[in-house]
């Protein structure tokens, strides 16, 4: 296939404007990145994805790139609003939203807040509702860059990767100045009041030694929700997921996306 040309937008959308980077032309598929990264963890990824057949969107999160700010009181609601106004604009009609780990909160809002614009969910390495302990420290060892490589690394192989894989990586491109907003946002609405609601189908899609995701819990989204959720695991990946097995997240998010029904 041909290379596809890979583009970037400073979109208004509501009172905000949003750096979206796009490429490819098709079934529109959006990435949402996980907690304080950016989109452009997808390069490899979205390139896989648009010489699939999908016109990939990945909008920069409030902060990030050149899009605005989070605004005071951003909640979920303000987040899944920006995803659906990216994807009013470029696609042709409901897009499948991809989101990674914190970024499936944010798919998930989506899908229940603006349901035309939705045709399926990606829950990409999403955590266990009770995530095990340590998991949230390690998370902020890992995003610090003020503190020693080798401790970053060590949280990175306990809370993100694999063993055997190679954190180094995601020593860059972390944005821990926007961690209050964030987490903050992540609370509001209360999970407990939509966590079992869904409108388009999902598929959920972990890693094997995701140090968030025990196996205990991989079918704690198709319990919520039934027969909407597809659960797949990919072998040696944790919870960063992308840059460890890009190629076999992309094959199964293709696959996944041919199964379910037509835009």
């Amino acid at each position: 296939m041909a290379p596809t040309t890979r583009q970037r937008t400073l979109l208004p959308v509501g009172d905000a404007r949003l750096d979206v980077v796009s490429e490819g032309t098709g079934q529109a598929l959006v990435l949402l990145p996980s907690s304080l990264r950016d989109s452009l963890d997808f390069d490899l990824l979205a390139g896989l994805l648009a010489q699939a057949g999908f016109q990939v969107l990945r909008p920069q999160p409030r902060g990030m790139g050149r899009s605005s700010p989070p605004p005071e009181g951003m909640t979920l609601a303000t987040l899944a609003d920006d995803v659906a106004g990216v994807i009013a604009h470029f696609a042709r009609g409901p897009a499948i939203v991809v989101g990674h780990a914190y970024g499936h909160w944010v798919a998930r809002m989506t899908d229940l807040r603006h349901p035309e614009r939705v045709r399926g969910v990606v829950a990409l390495g999403a955590a266990a509702r009770e995530f095990p302990a340590g998991m949230a420290e390690s998370l902020a060892l890992a995003s610090d860059p003020t503190l020693a490589e080798a401790a970053r690394l060590e949280a990175l192989r306990h809370c993100m990767f694999a063993p055997g894989n190679d954190p180094r990586p995601w020593l860059a491109g972390w944005h821990p100045q926007w961690r209050r907003a964030y987490r903050e946002a992540s609370a509001s609405p209360p999970r407990d009041g939509w966590f079992n609601q869904g409108h388009a189908p999902l598929l959920d899609l972990h890693g094997a030694q995701d140090a968030w995701r025990p196996a205990s819990t991989r079918q704690e989204l198709a319990q919520a929700l039934g027969n909407l959720v597809t659960v797949e695991v990919i072998d040696q990946a944790g919870h960063a997921l992308v840059p460890e097995q890009p190629q076999a997240v992309a094959r199964a998010v293709t696959a996944w996306a041919q199964r379910i029904e037509p835009a």
